[in-house]
């Protein structure tokens, strides 16, 4: 089983479905509307933990009535969170998201994510003893600093990162020479890399830079070549929050099973396409055995 550490950010999501988005100063009726846990790194412990990975949880909830329940629903996903901190003057995180003919927009409120600091990574990392851990996943929304605390850290003891850079804002070089993967999509490439020709990015960064093209599949550099991992088609798209979330914590679940590179983006790929087919972030997301069920991969993949 592997030892996945996942850094970030837990939030309430807030949908609302519309047949389209208002104009502004316009009022329109929605169709539905639900809440659903989220936050981008709850998305991905829950993506790892279902997927059969050890998770524990890093990051922070505030001092309201969403606290609890987003707690309840991590260590209902049998995630660790003893080293998630409380921010009792800050509400917690949130995201309100419109919801049209699956595809969505965000507006994202941090709350108490925010808060979590470089001195919280410091501490648990000088606390967590001979703790075995395979692979640290982390977000941005996660403030910079933390996440280059993080990192400098992970760097130290030897410990392989995995930063996702959603929502996109500029990484520096040091940091990305420190990262051992790096899953940016295509706008969020364009932020790290501006005025860059992918296939030149790429190559500077074999076997660390994984670009996802949503529909497209992913593409990589594997050292001598560049590769194009085809998506799965999907027929019956109901939403597609989270499918980047889903794509993170199954790579990172079947990199630190014995995959390599190729076949864990294939992986990630799968479980996305499974995770699109239903509502809300953290719905959909696929256990194992509904992997197997799916597409039989252990037979070619030898995934434990």
């Amino acid at each position: 089983m592997s030892n996945i550490i996942v850094v970030g950010s837990i939030s309430t999501d807030f949908i609302v479905g519309a047949d389209k988005r208002p104009l502004v100063g316009e009022t329109i009726e929605g169709k539905s509307f639900t809440t659903d846990f989220g936050g981008k790194g709850a998305n991905q412990a829950v993506a790892c933990a279902r997927l059969g990975a050890n998770t524990r949880m890093l990051g922070a909830v505030g001092g309201d009535e969403f606290a609890e329940r987003l707690l309840k629903n991590l260590q209902k996903n049998n995630i660790n969170i003893s080293n998630v901190e409380r921010v009792t003057h800050l509400s917690s995180g949130s995201a309100v998201i419109t919801l049209v003919n699956g595809d969505n927009s965000i507006i994202y409120v941090p709350g108490a994510n925010a808060e979590y600091n470089p001195s919280d990574i410091q501490t648990y990392f000088k606390n967590k003893k001979d703790e075995k851990i395979d692979l640290v996943l982390v977000q941005n929304e996660t403030k910079v600093e933390t996440v280059e605390s993080l990192v400098d850290l992970c760097k130290l003891e030897n410990i392989p990162v995995l930063l996702n850079p959603a929502p996109a804002r500029p990484i520096t070089k040091d940091t990305i020479e420190k990262l051992t993967f790096l899953t940016p999509n295509e706008t969020e490439f364009k932020t790290l890399f501006p005025n860059e020709i992918l296939e030149d990015v790429l190559t500077q960064y074999p076997k660390k830079l994984i670009v996802t093209l949503g529909s497209k599949g992913a593409i990589f550099h594997d050292g001598e070549t560049i590769i194009k991992v085809p998506s799965i088609s999907v027929e019956n798209v109901m939403d597609t929050t989270g499918a980047g979330d889903t794509f993170n914590g199954a790579f990172a679940v079947a990199i630190t099973s014995g995959l390599q590179i190729e076949e864990s983006i294939k992986f990630g790929n799968l479980a996305a396409a499974i995770a699109i087919q239903n509502e809300g972030a953290q719905n959909g997301m696929p256990t194992l055995d509904e992997m197997k069920g799916r597409m039989e991969y252990e037979k070619k993949w030898n995934l434990k």
